[in-house]
C-alpha cells in the first residue's frame, strides 16, 4: 500500500493542487469544519465531519440552468454550461461517500438522467477518509456503513480510500479516476506494509460498534408495514415540535429536492432560470396552483421520514435515504430527529413487524 508521513501530506497536496483543484475539510471560525480548496498554507482539519457533506460539489445549492431572450415570437436558448475541471475532494466521510450513492441512484440511473449532476460527477474524484474518531452522534453501523473504509455493501469507499495511521496517511485506488490519482501522487508516496491500517480498522470498528445509535432497530422499516407506520399516532408527537425551518434537510447529505425559477433579469441577457434546493419541510414545497398537498407541519414531517426509512428503500432495493452521519441530531434547534422517528415506531404498539 503506498503512504505518505503525516507531516508531509501538505506536498502531496501541492502535488495534486498543480493540475487541478482540490478540495478539503478545514477549520472555520466556529471550530467546525467546511470543505475549502487547498492552498498554499491551508491545513487539513482533524473533523470530518463538515457542516455541509461534499454533496454540495455534484448537486450546489443554486445552479443556473439555462436563459432564454426572447423577440417577438422568436425564443432563443442559451446553455450557460460550461466544461467542468477535473477536481479532487480528499477526506470524504464513508457516511456522504454512500450519500453519493443515494443520489446517483435517482440522478444517474433513473430516466431523465440529470446532465448538471453527471458531469460533476465525471470530473470529480472522491477520496474517502477513515473515520479514526466517530462522533457520538454518528449512527453510520445502523445502516451497515463501515467507518473504517472496510469492504461493505454500500460502496463507501470512494475512488480512493485514505487512512490515517501510525503518523501516516495510507492510499489505495478504488476505481480508474482513484488509480490515476495514485499514479500522479507516487512521486511523492512510497510503498509501505498495510499492517497499521488493518489495525487502525479494528479501531475504528470497535469505536463504531460503542456509539449510542449504533445499532438502531429497524426492523419494522419494510415494506408490509408501510401503510401501518404512515398511519401510525406517533406523527402528531413526534411533528409537534417542527419548526419548518428546513436546517435538517440543508445539511442532509441524502437530500436532493430542489425547485425551479424564472427571473427577469430586466437587460439584454433576458430570462434566467435557476434550480436551488428545497425543502419537504416548508409550507410551499411543491405546491400547485390551488394549494399544497400537504397541509399540516405533521403531513410534511412524516413524508420527509417516510422517504427517508421507507419510499428511498423499496425503490432502490433496501438501501435507505439516511447514512447515519448526525448532522440532522446536532442542527436542529429543537431537538427532532430521525433516529427518534426510529425509536418512536419500534416502540409504538399500532405497527407490525417482526418484534
Amino acid at each position: 500500500m503506498l503512504s505518505i508521513a503525516q507531516e508531509k501530506i501538505d506536498e502531496l497536496f501541492a502535488l495534486i493542487s498543480e493540475k487541478q483543484p482540490l478540495y478539503l475539510p478545514v477549520d472555520n471560525s466556529t471550530g467546525k469544519a467546511d470543505f475549502k480548496k487547498w492552498e498554499k498554507g491551508v491545513k487539513l482539519s482533524a473533523n470530518l465531519k463538515t457542516v455541509r457533506s461534499a454533496k454540495d460539489f455534484f448537486f450546489p445549492k443554486t445552479e443556473h440552468m439555462v436563459s432564454y431572450q426572447m423577440s417577438g415570437k422568436e425564443i432563443t436558448l442559451i446553455d450557460p454550461r460550461k466544461d467542468v475541471e477535473d477536481f479532487v475532494i480528499f477526506g470524504v466521510r464513508a457516511c456522504d461517500a454512500v450519500g453519493f450513492t443515494v443520489i446517483d441512484n435517482v440522478y444517474l440511473n433513473m430516466n431523465p438522467v440529470d446532465s448538471y449532476y453527471k458531469n460533476r460527477r465525471e470530473h470529480g474524484t472522491v477520496i474517502t477518509l477513515a473515520c479514526n474518531e466517530p462522533e457520538r452522534t454518528c449512527f453510520c453501523p445502523t445502516y451497515g456503513i463501515d467507518a473504517s473504509l472496510s469492504a461493505d455493501k454500500n460502496g463507501s469507499k470512494g475512488d480512493v480510500s485514505c487512512w490515517n495511521a501510525d503518523g501516516k496517511y495510507f492510499f489505495e485506488a478504488n476505481t480508474e479516476k482513484g488509480k490515476a490519482f495514485v499514479e500522479k501522487a507516487k512521486a511523492v508516496l512510497k510503498e509501505e506494509d498495510a499492517k497499521a491500517v488493518d489495525n487502525a480498522k479494528k479501531d475504528i470498528q470497535s469505536k463504531a460498534e460503542k456509539l449510542p445509535f449504533a445499532h438502531l432497530d429497524l426492523s419494522k422499516f419494510q415494506g408490509k408495514d408501510m401503510l401501518k407506520i404512515f398511519n401510525s399516532k406517533i406523527w402528531e408527537s413526534v411533528a409537534e415540535p417542527c419548526l419548518g425551518c428546513g436546517t435538517c434537510t440543508y445539511v442532509c447529505p441524502t437530500c436532493m429536492c430542489f425547485d425551479v425559477r424564472d427571473f427577469d433579469t430586466g437587460t439584454d441577457k433576458g430570462i434566467r432560470q435557476i434550480r436551488c434546493w428545497d425543502s419537504c419541510m416548508y409550507n410551499d414545497f411543491t405546491q400547485m396552483a390551488a394549494e399544497n398537498p400537504r397541509h399540516t407541519q405533521k403531513e410534511r414531517s412524516r413524508q420527509r421520514f417516510m422517504h427517508k426509512l421507507m419510499y428511498y428503500p423499496m425503490a432502490h432495493d433496501g438501501l435507505f435515504s439516511c447514512v447515519g452521519c448526525g448532522r440532522c441530531l446536532e442542527s436542529c434547534p429543537v431537538n427532532m430527529n430521525i433516529v427518534k422517528v426510529i425509536k418512536a415506531v419500534q416502540e409504538t404498539d399500532d405497527i407490525g413487524g417482526d418484534k
